[in-house]
């Protein structure tokens, strides 16, 4: 018998529970049980934890996990039991990541690359191919160009701020500690903007001559989106990816005319993995990435799993920094 951390209502860290789930004797047709060995820990699971986004009830929690495949059902050609791989949820597919074993549909499982542990592959997934697409497919960031990233110092921002780095950019991160602003200066920022202490609009156009930036990356939400508009130049892109201080404002469309025929998009992870060809090459670009060391993937925090909600109460705490896993 396995266990699971699995929430039967809403609410804060305090709803989730660690306990006993069955498996069948063989995966589905279609699936694969993957023993994890590690777990990612992200803030969008707080998201479902709390409501924020609606999932039908009891439910696991989890997006992303790595470890190695102990059964095959039916109809499965690319892989065998004793691969390793790792995975990020889709749309279709029930979160539950939270969990040492697991049944799970083969269109979202990952091969991994002997160069890359479990642990690493954990951290990563979800987090690298978001930094994945807002660089490489949303906005192209190009050599010599300055982004705004919020976050910096984040699971996603330590990610994405190394690889604007060596794709040429001049980055700009945002944290909310003169802590957190060491951290962001180390992983690819140029400039570091500690939120708490320093007018970010301000501090943006001085540092690009008053012209502002072509995009700005922002996963805070509701405290920096207003803010992030207006450190936009004419015709920039604002990239709202996250809601870590809760839901953006409302926006009337006159406003982006008005700060200079703005662009606003707000993506998931899902829409631009949704098909497995696109999954396979932004994994093949991530881990080239970190093979290749030009994205260093930061672990800061490790909890076990049936201390889940620990993880949770630091990460909303915003006490945590790069990614943090859960161990089995």
């Amino acid at each position: 018998m396995a266990h699971a951390i699995r929430f039967y209502q809403t609410g804060g860290p305090e709803v989730m529970r660690w306990e006993k789930v069955g498996t069948g004797d063989t995966p589905p047709s279609g699936q694969v049980r993957v023993r994890h060995h590690a777990i990612g820990v992200n803030f969008i699971d707080t998201y479902y934890r709390s409501g924020l986004y609606p999932v039908e009830l009891p439910a696991g929690v989890g997006e992303e996990a790595a470890g190695v495949i102990e059964a095959v059902g039916d109809n499965i050609a690319e892989f065998k039991a004793g691969d390793r791989v790792a995975y990020v949820n889709g749309p279709l597919h029930p979160v539950g990541a939270y969990s040492e074993v697991r049944d799970i549909s083969v269109d979202r499982l990952i091969k991994l690359p002997d160069a890359i542990d479990f642990q690493t592959a954990a951290a990563m997934m979800l987090r690298g191919l978001t930094a994945q697409y807002l660089l490489r497919r949303i906005h192209r960031v190009l050599p010599g160009e300055t982004i705004l990233f919020h976050a910096a110092a984040g699971g996603v921002g330590l990610i994405a701020c190394q690889w604007a780095k060596a794709l040429g950019a001049t980055v700009i991160g945002t944290v909310s500690t003169a802590e957190k602003a060491a951290i962001a200066h180390a992983h690819g920022c140029d400039h570091v903007i500690v939120t708490s202490q320093e007018n970010l609009v301000a501090r943006v156009k001085e540092i690009t001559g008053g012209e502002g930036v072509p995009v700005v990356y922002d996963s805070v939400g509701k405290s920096t989106f207003m803010d992030s508009l207006d450190c936009l130049r004419p015709m920039g892109l604002m990239v709202s990816f996250g809601n870590a201080s809760g839901p953006p404002p409302a926006l009337e469309l006159r406003e982006l005319a008005r700060r200079g025929s703005l662009f606003v998009t707000r993506p998931t992870l899902y829409t631009y993995t949704a098909k497995r060809s696109d999954l396979l090459a932004m994994a093949d670009e991530l881990f080239a990435a970190v093979m290749s060391g030009q994205v260093r993937i930061k672990i800061n925090q490790t909890y076990a799993l049936k201390d889940a909600a620990l993880a949770h109460t630091d990460l909303t705490a915003r006490k945590t920094t790069g990614s943090t896993i859960l161990l089995p």
